[in-house]
């Protein structure tokens, strides 16, 4: 790894219309470029809690929740190291996302045309949705035994605030990488990302496929010819991986985000999720949540909460999917204290 992906530990961190309204929310595209879905198995029912069986020392259960445009699968790579390192590991895929994902035929068929209109299921979820999928993984983990560890990426981070205000007492740890974390002073993905931190972002809102206030997601043609719409996806999500790397990342995403997740309240309150402790993994090139915003929103869960602030490890030379090596990453998240 080169030397300006060395992360570094810190305890004290720094301080319209419907187009434009989809592309503020910096909604945390996210790829499988970085990592991946090991999905612990179904438990058997005298491994639960209760069972009287001993749980094997020192394991944990990891709940890894994805970014925007993307599913469980991202978290490949992570998820098998965590996995060799003897913990269990379950990679959540969202309503309507990795296995249960909608695919726009046009989108198959490249109809430009048809692809700016062609209605979509995904457009009637909403955060609650994503909260309830996520609190049920947790509550199933919470019944093995040992502690569980939350972790999301980008949009991800969004539920892990939800989650953590819903069962505060079954979370050893919650882990944002380069996620968004909700305030009071913005309350939603999309004030975080209209906020003028937030606006340092790129976006693409000159390559969005139709209107997303007409289709009620924000569609994004990943299988374009454009090299300009190309050039944009890759500065905003992983500028730093090679060609072959960003088109399997590419290879991955899906076209539709609802716009009404992007508007959900996403606020943890002091007395439920601030009293979890919680680490933030801040990636210093990262073009989709802009490191300004992530140092905002840091701040101001810090003043929420003073005596249980965010450790923060940050790596200078990452992107918006983390270093193309993950295993800083899955070294951080394997010594999460719980």
């Amino acid at each position: 790894m080169a030397d300006n992906e060395n992360i570094r530990e810190t305890n004290t961190p720094a301080g319209g219309s419907s187009r434009r309204q989809a592309l503020r929310l910096g909604a945390g595209i996210g790829g499988v470029g970085l990592a991946a879905a090991l999905g612990a198995p179904v438990a058997r029912a005298d491994e639960r809690a209760g069972s009287g069986r001993q749980r094997q020392a020192g394991t944990r259960t990891y709940v890894l929740v994805h970014g925007t445009h993307s599913a469980g699968a991202f978290w490949t790579a992570i998820g098998r190291e965590l996995a060799l390192r003897g913990h269990r590991v379950v990679a959540v895929d969202q309503p309507l996302h990795g296995t249960e994902r909608f695919v726009p035929a046009s989108y198959q068929t490249q109809d430009l045309r048809a692809l700016a209109t062609e209605p979509s299921p995904v457009a009637a979820l909403t955060l609650d949705d994503f909260e309830r999928r996520v609190t049920g993984v947790v509550r199933r983990a919470a019944r093995l035994g040992g502690p569980v560890v939350l972790v999301g990426h980008s949009l991800g981070g969004a539920s892990v605030s939800r989650v953590g205000d819903a069962v505060p007492e079954l979370l050893a740890h919650i882990c944002y990488m380069a996620a968004f974390c909700p305030s009071r002073t913005m309350p939603s993905i999309n004030d975080c990302s209209d906020s003028p931190e937030g606006r340092q972002a790129v976006t693409p809102v000159e390559y969005m496929a139709g209107d997303p206030g007409g289709l009620g997601v924000l569609r994004l043609n990943w299988r374009t010819s454009d090299r300009r719409a190309l050039a944009v996806f890759k500065e905003m999500i992983c500028a730093d991986y090679s060609d072959l790397a960003f088109l399997r990342v590419l290879e991955d995403l899906q076209t539709d985000e609802s716009m009404t997740v992007y508007d959900g309240r996403a606020v943890g309150r002091a007395d439920t999720w601030g009293r979890i402790p919680r680490t933030y993994l801040r990636f210093g090139k990262d073009r989709t949540v802009a490191t300004a915003l992530q140092d905002r929103m840091i701040a101001e869960a810090d003043a929420l909460t003073p005596d249980n602030r965010f450790t923060v490890h940050d790596t200078p030379g990452a992107g918006h999917l983390g270093p193309a090596d993950p295993t800083r990453v899955v070294d951080l998240l394997h010594g999460l204290p719980v």
